[in-house]
């Protein structure tokens, strides 16, 4: 929501001076309490898978922990940082995140065991380089989630993102097929909208930091 402000005053000589100043009003997001409830029951199901214990003071001060997490993200969440960002959170589609959960998983094991394969082999076939590729993704939280699910993957690591374009490290050309080839980077759109192909293009790969500049 933008105004303006019109002042007038008079100079010694008698001539009007007039400004128009312009007043923007930031533009606040209100958190969803369904936003809210999902984020607490996250943050104490995680809270309580990391603790292992269930009698009263653990569980309280997992109780503690998580309003005062989201006492302090509440702030955050109150501004937009992107053009694209909404809270939609109301537009997951949980069957589908059942889905990705798993699949995720069995990356992360997959190369997991990939990446132990190569450290303990002694000729240690090790080609490591930096890839950036761009991606139209729904949201900005679709951008986030992407952007996690390649750095839990052993062997990569997400080291920017810059609106649609992503700077990944790659141990192996291996690690990075799931997602230059498209599957990762579509599987994660499709937990936001029902029907979307999404391509991966542009991609470029550096075999040193010296390369970017």
């Amino acid at each position: 929501m933008a105004g303006a402000v019109t002042l007038f005053w008079e100079n010694p000589d008698g001539l009007r001076t007039i400004a128009i100043v312009h007043c923007w009003e930031v533009k606040m997001k209100q958190a969803s309490p369904i936003s809210l409830l999902v984020s607490f029951t996250a943050l104490m199901g995680f809270w309580l898978l990391m603790s292992g214990h269930y009698d009263v003071i653990h569980i309280g001060l997992g109780v503690l922990s998580a309003v005062i997490v989201l006492a302090v993200n509440y702030s955050l969440r109150q501004h937009t940082f992107y053009a694209d960002e909404k809270d939609d959170i109301l537009h997951l589609h949980y069957g589908k995140l059942l889905i990705y959960l798993p699949w995720l998983s069995w990356q992360i094991i997959y190369s997991g065991i990939d990446v132990a394969f190569i450290i303990l082999r002694k000729s240690l076939p090790i080609s490591t380089y930096i890839l950036k590729f761009r991606v139209d993704m729904p949201s900005a939280h679709a951008r986030m989630i992407l952007g996690n699910s390649i750095t839990l993957t052993p062997g990569t690591l997400t080291l920017d993102i810059q609106g649609n374009e992503f700077t990944v490290h790659a141990l192996t050309p291996r690690s990075v097929s799931r997602v230059v080839d498209g599957d990762m980077p579509r599987r994660v759109a499709r937990l936001f909208e029902r029907k979307v192909d999404v391509m991966v293009y542009d991609v470029r790969f550096y075999s040193s930091p010296e390369e970017l500049a």
